[in-house]
This record gives C-alpha cells, structure tokens and sequence, in this order.
C-alpha cells in the first residue's frame, strides 16, 4: 500500500526520517551543552525563548503556507536550516567554540521548522485522499519514532565526546534533504488569484485564529493536551540535566559476558530508547484493543500512568526504577495519544481545520516552552517536588478535558462558532 502513496508523501517520510536520526542525535541534549558552556538557569532561559521563536515562527509559517505555496515555503526553510547547520559547525569546531553564536544558529533553525513543518503538513493533506490518510500518518508516526529512537542511540554514546562530528553529519543530511526537496518534490497547490494581495501582516493572520479562540471547548481541551505534554518535555530539560549531573559513571556487567560505561547521558538514550521500541512494537495492538471501547476514560487512565512514571522519573537515580518508570509511562502513552487524537477529531469544526491544527500547535510549543521552564525550576525546587508538580499537571489536564468534554463536543463547538460569526 506504500508504493500508492503521492511521490509528496513518500519523499517527506524519507526526508523527515533522515532529519530526525541526526537530529535526535543533536538537538534533545542541548539542555546539557548549555548547562555546561553557561549554567542551567540561564540555559532553560535561552531554551525557553528558542522554544518561543519557533511558536510564533510556526503561526506565521503556517499562514504563509496558504499565501506562497508549500514547496516554495519548504525549499526557503531548508535552505535556511543548512545555512543555520553551517554555523553551527563553524562555532562548534575544535579552534573556536561560542555557546551564544550556537544559540543564534538555534533560533534561526527553529524560524526554518517554522516554515517548513506547516507547509510541509498542508502539503500532506493536500496530496492525500480520505482513504489513504490514515495509513499515511500511521506509516509516518512509526518513522518518526522509528529515527528519534536510533538519534537517541547515536547521541547518547557520541553527544559528549564527538559533538562535532555529528553536527557535521548534520550539516550533510540538511544538505542530502534541501535536495530531495527541491528535486523530488511535486508542487501541487494553487494559490488562488490575488490570495496573497496585502495580506502578509499581522493583522489578517490575528483575525485568522482569533475566530478559533473564541471555542470554549477547543480551547479547554488544548489546555488540557499543554498540561500532559508539559510533562514529556521535562525529559529533555529538567531530568536529561539532573541524570546526567547525579548518576555516578559506572560499568556496566551483563552476565560476565559483556561490560561497558554507564553515565546519565547514556542511561537517558537507553531509557528513551525503551519508551520508542515500545511504542514502535505495540501502537497497532494498542490502537486495536481500544477500537470500540469508551475513549474517555482510557485516555484518563493513560494520562494517569503518563504522569506516575514521570514522577518517579524526576527524582529516582535506581536504574530498575527508572526502567519500570518507563514501560509504565509508555503504557500510559499508548492508552492516552490514540484517544485524544480520536475525541480531538470530535471537537474540531471541520470547516476551519486547518486553522484549528494550527492551533492544536499551541498543545507542543507551549508544552515545549513549559519543559525548558522546568529546568530553572527544578535547579530551585530539586526531583521530588517536581514530581509532585508533574502529579498536578496530570490532574490540570484530566479537569480541562473534562471541562471541554462534558461541553457536548463538536456539534456545540460548532453552534458556539456560528453564534461567533454572527
């Protein structure tokens, strides 16, 4: 069924997963790098506001996506993601290193997926059917884990020692994708006569999503979906920082048969690399045990064991611990995403969908912005209390989807944005 997917879709899988092995590799340490160059306060600062240049970059994107076109928005960003690669190289090599320039290059790599992830969605769904769809996101969600979890893998082993090298690599994937991009991609959209005629301020692209934050019940259940992915951001923040500052660099037996160094960059990778093959192994069986059963209540039940696994996540050093934190967490993964993204589904207004998963952007950026906040944090208040602070946000995000929920869902959504519209 792959090869009858659009020639658009098949290139984007392969290039989102080249990006992504090389990218995991790099980018979820960076909290560490910059602890170290600087310290963690002002390193959760700057990871904040590279998460909010990248927000508001992606608003914007994603409005312009509709104006220029999704190709000609996908080539500028990667051309700018490779111009943002070589600097990163350049900074980072053995006769000159600048934390502050890697911050720059940071920022301008994440206005490039601002520009580049919304087109390149649209252009998803402009050049697939209602039938294929399904499998297409399935497809493309295994590849995506698929990659984090093998980047993980490669940047947990060589982050510290060859930071270098794997931006180098990085600068010849970007390279390898701005190719594919220009060469192999179709562009199919058409911009509708005079679509782009004074419409490139602020003011248009305001109006635009103000009519999607005038849903109650969308928002509530945004907030809620910001509450739980806070949660997950914290890995990459808050416990990659303390993991790597509290377990003791030891070595590893394994039955006498093999030994080898064990140190909290490492055991992160490893941890994540369990919590990717899970999902990778059972999404499907997930997906078909749940088919048919009420989705509410497993998706609370999922934020529950989401959030109990990180708790032990945020303050235990205990090896078995953590592991068993984990296969929790993920089982509470596989029980929560299926089940939001369907009750999501429910909730959209089906005519404005596209501003209204531009919105749902608001779910990971915010959550994004959050975790980077979390590493400021966790330096003042230590593990345990943040893990009592990821217990309350699991409640915050099972009380905002109730709220949105109980508010009758995508018919009353709708009614309320008619009544809205005047």
């Amino acid at each position: 069924m792959f090869s009858t997917l659009h020639p658009n879709i098949k290139v984007r899988i392969y290039t989102s997963f080249l990006s992504r092995v090389v990218g995991s590799a790099v980018f979820p340490f960076m909290a560490i790098y910059f602890t170290r160059e600087i310290n963690a306060s002002v390193a959760g600062i700057l990871l904040l506001i590279q998460v909010a240049v990248q927000f508001i970059a992606g608003l914007y994107g994603g409005y312009l996506a509709d104006i220029i076109g999704r190709k000609q928005l996908m080539v500028a960003g990667e051309v700018m993601k490779v111009g943002a690669f070589a600097g990163l190289l350049a900074v980072n090599s053995p006769i000159f290193t600048s934390p502050w320039i890697t911050f720059i290059m940071l920022l301008v790599i994440g206005v490039s997926g601002g520009m580049v992830n919304p087109a390149s969605e649209a252009m998803l769904i402009d050049v697939s059917t209602k039938e294929t769809r399904a499998f297409m996101y399935s497809v493309n969600y295994w590849a995506v884990n698929l990659s984090i979890m093998i980047g993980l893998m490669i940047g947990g082993w060589f982050f510290e020692q060859y930071f270098f090298e794997l931006i180098a690599v990085l600068l010849l994937m970007g390279i390898v994708t701005l190719w594919m991009t220009a060469a192999l991609i179709i562009d199919t959209y058409e911009i509708k006569s005079g679509k782009g005629q004074g419409t490139y301020g602020i003011k248009p692209l305001l109006k635009s999503y103000g009519l999607v934050m005038k849903d109650w019940t969308f928002m509530a259940f945004t907030f809620g979906g910001i509450a739980i992915l806070s949660i997950e951001f914290q890995r990459n923040n808050f416990i990659s920082v303390r993991l790597e500052e509290e377990i003791i660099p030891q070595t590893i037996q394994l039955f006498n048969l093999l030994s080898f160094d064990m140190d909290g960059i490492r055991l992160l990778s490893l941890l994540t690399v369990v919590n990717t093959l899970m999902i990778v192994l059972f999404t499907a069986a997930a997906g078909k045990w749940i088919t048919g059963k009420k989705e509410e209540p497993i998706m609370y039940t999922g934020f529950i064991l989401f959030g109990m696994g990180y708790f032990f996540m945020a303050f235990s050093n205990d090896f078995l611990t953590l592991f068993l934190s984990v296969v929790v967490l993920t089982i509470g993964e596989l029980l929560y995403v299926p089940t939001r993204q369907s009750l999501l589904a429910d909730i959209v207004d089906d005519s404005r969908r596209g501003a209204y998963m531009a919105m749902n952007g608001l779910v990971f950026q915010v959550g994004k912005m959050i975790g980077a906040a979390g590493l400021i944090v966790g330096n003042i208040i230590g593990g345990l209390a943040m893990g009592i602070g990821f217990l309350g946000l699991v409640v915050l995000g099972i009380f905002f989807s109730k709220v949105a929920l109980r508010n009758g869902g995508k018919e009353e959504s709708v009614i309320k944005n008619k009544v809205c519209d005047g």
